[in-house]
């Protein structure tokens, strides 16, 4: 299956209106306050309906989730905080799909994805951090080897032009897509149209 692009962390309309001219499946809009990125409003603008809309939620509450949901016309959710099981399944039957976000790191008890896999669409896997993504970093793509479920899963953390052709080339029929975000902006927010388009001129997608 082709590698799936998500640009993450978006908030102006003219900028959204440039990337989605671009050969991407998924725009996402973050909604957490303490976010250099958090969308206040949602910006008018027609996004194709070929990109489906992202929004990226930490901690909050079931209610709040589901009042983006209708506002924004989000067709997906992701969950970056410490959101349990039960959460997940709330918010699946809100009529969206769930991507559960993990930050990785060396020593990752994988086997605690085991009690989610059932509750969600796909897995987001980050770099570990305090603030909950958009660090700029990337983790040992090794790590990923211990991985043991079917749920299929994004990849994010540190991803940009010059190792995103690596990332594309990881052999693991699992990995649906990359998550592109912080390595992209010129401010937090704001994308460069131009590098992006050179890093999806890198990726190899079968």
């Amino acid at each position: 299956m082709a590698l799936q692009i998500k640009v993450c962390g978006m908030k102006d309309a003219d900028n959204i209106c440039e990337l989605a001219k671009l050969p991407i499946d998924y725009i996402g809009f973050i909604f957490y306050n303490q976010s250099q990125r958090c969308v206040k409003q949602m910006p008018e603008v027609e996004i194709p309906t070929s990109i489906r809309k992202v929004g990226v939620f930490v901690n909050q509450t079931v209610t709040e989730i589901q009042k983006k949901i209708k506002e924004a016309g989000l067709q997906l959710v992701q969950l970056h905080g410490a959101e349990n099981p039960e959460i997940c399944e709330q918010v699946r039957h809100m009529g969206v799909q769930v991507i559960k976000a993990f930050g990785i790191h060396e020593d990752f008890d994988w086997e605690k994805l085991t009690q989610y896999s059932t509750h969600v669409d796909y897995f987001l896997f980050d770099t570990e951090s305090k603030q909950y993504g958009g660090t700029g970093r990337t983790f040992d793509w090794e790590i990923l080897k211990g991985y043991n479920l079917s749920t299929p899963y994004f990849l994010s953390g540190g991803l940009s032009t010059e190792n995103i052709r690596s990332a594309s080339l990881i052999t693991d029929n699992r990995l649906i897509g990359l998550d592109l975000n912080s390595r992209f902006e010129i401010t937090p927010g704001l994308k460069n149209i131009k590098e992006l388009q050179k890093a999806l001129n890198r990726i190899v997608y079968e």
